[in-house]
Order: structure tokens, then sequence, then C-alpha cells
């Protein structure tokens, strides 16, 4: 087994956030490739692992040692997004490590369908989890993703057991998760956990519709409105009324 500074992974790129990747500015590392086809995706350039280049642990914790007093002073940390992090636990696990090593606040940015690829050692370096719950209603998840709802809310509740803190996030797509059963059905059932620290609700929008066509392939919501102020706000307080706090 190579050292954790020799063992590679396929990154796709990384970016400087505030406010939508966890506390503070962070370093939000996107790695390559993802088994779900979310058809509101806003990075269909991260789906294959081809996508990405190849890095090492160790080039990955130099960049982000470049930014590391900075993204301490501003209270923030690593995330690591993709794509979709579990599908290279070995590396996401290492990456995460290191950072914890050098004092800093992990995340980790996952739709949950791969939750069985993080082992204990994985989830014990990782302060926050960024879970995204694409819908309650299993048809519809299914529809929206291309895969089973059940992988998803069994990492929900295996965090729920580990107490890591959790920020759900929820894209509401017209006509697709605005349901206002299936809203309920969700609060209800992270109102059963206890470590869901808040629910970001998230209005979609087409910022990747240009990704789309410079990738040659049909943009599946391109004709769908994004949500008014009215609807989100609405899904917001169906959220509060299960004791949320939803923003």
């Amino acid at each position: 087994m190579p050292a954790a500074g020799r063992l590679t992974g396929r990154v796709h790129s990384w970016d400087l956030s505030t406010g939508v990747d966890g506390p503070g500015t962070r370093f939000v590392l996107f790695v390559s490739g993802c088994p779900l086809r979310c058809r509101y995706c806003a990075n269909p350039d991260t789906w294959h692992m081809r996508d990405g280049r190849e890095a090492t642990v160790e080039e990955v914790v130099a960049d982000i040692t470049k930014y590391r007093a900075f993204i301490t002073t501003a209270g923030g940390g690593v995330t690591v997004t993709g794509g979709e992090p579990l599908l290279q636990p070995r590396f996401t696990g290492a990456v995460l490590r290191r950072c914890k090593e050098l004092g800093l606040h992990t995340a980790l940015d996952t739709s949950g369908f791969l939750g069985t690829r993080a082992d204990d050692a994985l989830l014990a370096d990782t302060d926050l989890v960024l879970l995204d719950i694409k819908s309650f209603d299993v048809g519809t998840y299914r529809r929206l993703t291309g895969a089973p709802l059940a992988p998803t809310l069994n990492f929900a509740t295996r965090l729920d057991r580990l107490g890591i803190p959790v920020y759900i996030r929820y894209v509401l797509v017209p006509g697709w998760t605005d349901d206002p059963s299936a809203v309920d059905g969700l609060g209800a059932f992270l109102a059963g956990l206890g470590n869901v620290d808040r629910v970001d609700v998230l209005p979609f929008h087409k910022l990747g519709a240009h990704k789309y066509d410079a990738l040659g392939i049909d943009f599946p919501l391109r004709n769908t409105p994004v949500p008014n102020p009215d609807l989100t706000e609405r899904v917001r307080e169906q959220f509060r009324e299960h004791g949320l706090r939803a923003l």
C-alpha cells in the first residue's frame, strides 16, 4: 500500500468559497467521478474520472497549505466535494486526515449514495457532512438521480449514530421537489435525527447549462422554471415547522 503522500486521486479543480460549502471561507476541492446523473446537476464536467487530472495527496495538501492561514482566520476550512468524493474513498480519506493534522476544519459534501464506502476512520476525520438529499419521494428520487433513495437515508442515520454534524442540502426544483407531502416527510425524518444543524434550501438554477452545451449533451431541465421567492420560503417554513433551522 503506498504512503498517503503517494496515494493519487482524480481531481477536477479547486476554488475558494464562502457561504455554501460549510462555515467560513473554505478551500473547496472538486474531485472527479459521480455515480448519479442528477437532472439539475450544475457540474456535468465532473461526472467521469477521466474528466480530472491525477494528483497525489501531498500535491493537494500543498495547495491547501498556501491558504491555511487565510481560511483559518476566516473561520473556514476544507470541503471535499465533486463529483462524488466517496467514489474515491481512500484518496478522500487521506486528504481529510492530512487536513486534520494541519488543524483545519473538514467537511465532506456527498449524496450519501456511496455512504458504505466511508469507513469510520474517514468519518472520524470529518467535522461536518454536507448531505445532499434530492427528494424524500422514492419514485421522484430515482427519476431525478437514476439511483435509489435508501442508501442516502441509511447514511444519514449512521451519521446521527456517530454524532457527526450535518447540513442538509435540498435543491428546490419546481415540479420535482416542491411537493408539500414529500417536503413534510423529509422534515419529519430529519427531525428524528439529533445531528442536523441546518437545512439549506437551495433554489434550482441553470448556471451550468453552458457546460452541457460545451459537452454536447442535453440539459434535461433547461425548460424548467427556477423557483420564485414565495415557493422557496414556503418550503423553508415547512422544514421550520418540524423544528429545523432552514435557510
